[in-house]
């Protein structure tokens, strides 16, 4: 089990009141909403994170190699996909 521990987060008066009323509507406490929106925030933030690290790996390797598929190659595949066809996946080339 994680250990918890208390921290401090200072809101302005009208940020209060609407977490307050938010809570009231949702019979949960105040504590509860707020741990919500941080633990929302935090694993949107980290995907978003995981992307752009992808995305800057993905660049250096095709500085590196060259290798790549076309725009048009992507779509194709991908429109094949979302029709539920099988596609193969295009090859990378240079």
């Amino acid at each position: 089990m994680a250990t918890l521990s208390t921290t401090s987060l200072k809101l302005d008066s009208a940020m209060k009141e609407r977490v307050h009323r938010l809570a009231s509507a949702r019979r949960r406490s105040p504590h509860w909403v707020m741990r919500e929106a941080v633990e929302q925030y935090v694993e949107r933030e980290e995907k978003r994170e995981q992307l752009r690290q992808d995305a800057l790996a993905a660049w250096a390797d095709y500085q590196t190699t060259g290798l790549h598929v076309t725009a048009q190659e992507a779509d194709s595949w991908l429109a094949k996909l979302q029709a539920g066809k099988r596609a193969v996946i295009p090859k990378c080339h240079v």
